[in-house]
């Protein structure tokens, strides 16, 4: 598959910065649960727009999401309405769909200008390279995943799906999003050896064809700074379930944080 690369012409202003956050779920467990979580990703957007050059949210900022012709599911209105007080004031957005909101389609482009991405990406900031995207079905393994995925994003299933009441599709779609063990299990919060994760597996192939300062994921739901080559790093974001982790990249380093 093809990847495009677009170099980002960061600011000459020393004290702006690039910004990555990843798997916030929004809706999971329910509303009023997901809501504190909400507030604290709002809160940390409003912290980081006095210096954000550029921010990527890399996919599943909700737990579920499907784009009706007139319609969106009902719901994050902060976090919205946050994106959108950003991208009025001048600050570059980009996203990058997850596996909990792969069926995104131009709600985002048109009401927010904010672009979408269902693949991987480049992007050059200061000589420094870099490839990003959500990570889901990347490496080895995971096979039936990959295979229900194809079955997801195909047109038929999402025409079908259309077809339903959003009342009941959306009711249905977040029962079963909200039993995905994606989001919660022992295996989220354990490194697993880098023989056996599989993004650092797919950074370390895609090395070979290629170099990468930094290969930049989500979707792990652990917070990961691996070396994977020389001069080459492999980032996993961590999620805002349990970590509330970030990434910075100040034009020379790239840093995991957490937000307090």
């Amino acid at each position: 598959m093809r990847v495009t690369t677009t170099r980002f012409a960061m600011s000459s202003a020393p004290s702006k910065k690039i910004y990555f956050a990843s798997d916030q779920h929004f809706g999971a467990p329910t509303a009023a649960l997901s809501f504190p979580r909400e507030q604290k990703f709002v809160q940390w957007l409003d912290q980081i727009k006095s210096d954000a050059e550029a921010i990527f949210l890399l996919g599943d900022l909700f737990d579920f999401w499907f784009e009706y012709k007139k319609v969106v599911p009902k719901g994050f209105i902060r976090v919205l309405g946050k994106l959108a007080e950003l991208r009025d004031q001048g600050i570059p957005i980009y996203f990058f769909v997850g596996n909990h909101d792969l069926w995104m389609n131009d709600y985002f482009e048109t009401e927010l200008q904010i672009p979408v991405y269902h693949n991987n990406r480049e992007f050059t900031f200061f000589d420094h390279t870099f490839l990003i995207g959500h990570g889901d079905g990347k490496g080895p393994g995971d096979k039936g995943y990959k295979r229900m995925k194809k079955v997801f994003i195909h047109p038929i299933s999402k025409w079908i799906f259309r077809w339903l009441h959003p009342d009941i599709g959306v009711s249905l779609a977040h029962y079963l999003s909200v039993k995905n063990k994606l989001i919660s299990g022992e295996a989220d919060v354990k490194f697993l050896g880098e023989d056996n994760e599989w993004l650092v597996q797919y950074a370390k192939r895609k090395l070979q064809r290629k170099h990468y300062n930094y290969l930049v994921f989500g979707h792990r739901h652990l917070p990961m700074n691996i070396e994977v080559g020389p001069n080459s790093n492999y980032i996993n974001l961590g999620d805002w379930i349990g970590y509330f982790t970030y990434g910075v990249f100040d034009g020379q380093q790239f840093e995991l944080k957490k937000f307090d």
